[in-house]
């Protein structure tokens, strides 16, 4: 059996080291024409919801998305020396998509409320986005809901790659929101405590896996395999 296995970006796989509410604050600040007083509130939420988030809690009322997209495309833009230079890769994480391309049946691709063009600025610098299936991700323009990216990303992938309807899908993520959206969408779920969430933060949240970080890249191939043949 095939296994759709969608990974998360900031504090799963890199740490962006503060350029990625540097990226939101320079949106609202060409959109707003004002510096912002409040920093985006991230922790799992999707790019329109941060970005909304930004004008409410500035008491203005969100632009059109299709602004705010392009907003978002010109801020990430130039970004990548900053993210090379301040971010880095976390540990495990090249190894373990480098281990899962070699899998057969896994399709490795991204799930993430980053709008698909800063999601590979923040990849490319480390090299990690030719490790996975980018084309076939779901990003922060599909939808505000995380949940509802799950089924955005298991449709495309399927279409892609010819993978049947049933093909079990797991989402690897670092909030309690990516937990959230794997319960609420029937996916599995792997947590890693790598961003600012604890072990039991993440599970009380719900999952039942939960890695401090991906250095044990045997140990999570032995668990995706477990799950690809409907063991686990």
């Amino acid at each position: 059996m095939p296994l759709i296995v969608l990974w998360d970006i900031d504090h799963t796989l890199i740490e962006n080291s503060g350029v990625s509410k540097e990226i939101y604050a320079a949106a609202f600040a060409a959109l707003a024409g004002r510096t912002p007083l409040h920093p985006a509130r991230t922790e799992g939420r999707t790019d329109r919801l941060i970005l909304a988030g930004m004008f409410r809690d500035h008491g203005m009322e969100p632009p059109a998305w299709e602004r705010i997209v392009r907003a978002l495309e010109v801020a990430g833009e130039g970004r990548e020396g900053d993210l090379a230079v301040r971010g880095r890769a976390l540990p495990g994480a090249r190894d373990a998509l480098e281990a899962l391309a070699g899998e057969s049946g896994m399709v490795s691709s991204v799930l993430t409320g980053n709008i698909a063009a800063n999601a590979r600025v923040k990849l490319r610098p480390f090299g990690l986005d030719a490790l996975l299936d980018m084309e076939c991700g779901a990003y922060g323009e599909h939808s505000e809901d995380r949940a509802a990216l799950v089924k955005v990303a298991r449709e495309r992938i399927q279409q892609t790659h010819g993978l049947p309807h049933d093909a079990p899908a797991v989402l690897i993520g670092d909030t309690p929101r990516d937990v959230q959206a794997a319960l609420g969408s029937d996916a599995h779920v792997i947590a890693v405590a790598s961003g600012i969430h604890s072990v039991d933060e993440l599970r009380a949240a719900g999952a039942s896996v939960v890695l401090s970080d991906l250095r044990d890249v045997s140990g999570l191939v032995s668990h995706l395999r477990s799950l690809a043949s409907g063991s686990d």
